[in-house]
């Protein structure tokens, strides 16, 4: 199978027993396809071969957690940086699979008040985020740079870009259109909304696990 390795720390767990597994040769014949240059660096220290979208364009499965999910199993992802990578592999798999605990299930995308990321250029980034903050001005949206704590410099993605994230105090209402209006801004390369991807939800809980699927 051709796999996506997602990115986080819930990830990272499933990565690390993806190698066990292969180690103990309870799985073969697996390709490992990282959604980030630190998922990149952690198959290789633990010995997962990998490729990349050029030489497998359609993957098999891709596993990997969210910052959010809705009733319908729209996500919001990207809290780590790594969304755009994230989407372009998870985007072209057979099934997605998400893990994630129950602190995670939202009523609606960003219900639970923390950033919706939107990876930027980096050019005249402030007049991006002012766009990105005047399209949801209903919902009262707040757009803020993201930074490095230890440096007070901007984040930088894997693929050289800015994240401004956004805060909503209320639902900002159709995600397709939230969506398309995001990306017809100039400067904006992706955003964290996962619309209709994830097949399978695994959601942790007090009470055990309980899995959702895609309707």
């Amino acid at each position: 199978m051709v796999l996506g390795l997602g990115t986080g720390s819930t990830a990272k767990h499933a990565v690390d027993r993806i190698a066990e597994l292969l180690h103990q040769g309870k799985l073969k014949n697996i390709i490992g396809v990282p959604t980030s240059k630190k998922t990149h660096e952690q198959a290789v220290s633990l010995g997962i071969p990998l490729s990349d979208l050029d030489t497998h364009p359609v993957l098999d499965l891709a596993i990997d957690g969210a910052d959010e999910v809705d009733p319908f199993l729209n996500l919001v992802k990207g809290r780590g940086g790594s969304l755009l990578r994230e989407k372009m592999v998870e985007s072209v798999c057979k099934k997605f699979v998400v893990i994630v605990d129950e602190s995670k299930l939202v009523s609606h995308l960003g219900g639970s008040g923390l950033a919706m990321p939107v990876e930027i250029v980096p050019f005249c980034w402030k007049f991006t985020a002012k766009r990105l903050q005047e399209l949801f001005e209903d919902s009262g949206c707040v757009a803020k740079l993201r930074t490095c704590l230890e440096k007070n410099q901007p984040f930088v993605t894997d693929n050289g870009n800015y994240i401004v994230d956004l805060y909503f105090k209320k639902d900002i209402g159709d995600l397709k259109v939230a969506s398309d209006a995001i990306l017809r801004l100039a400067g904006v390369v992706e955003h964290g909304m996962f619309l209709d991807m994830a097949t399978t939800v695994i959601v942790a809980g007090e009470l055990g696990v309980a899995i959702k699927h895609k309707q």
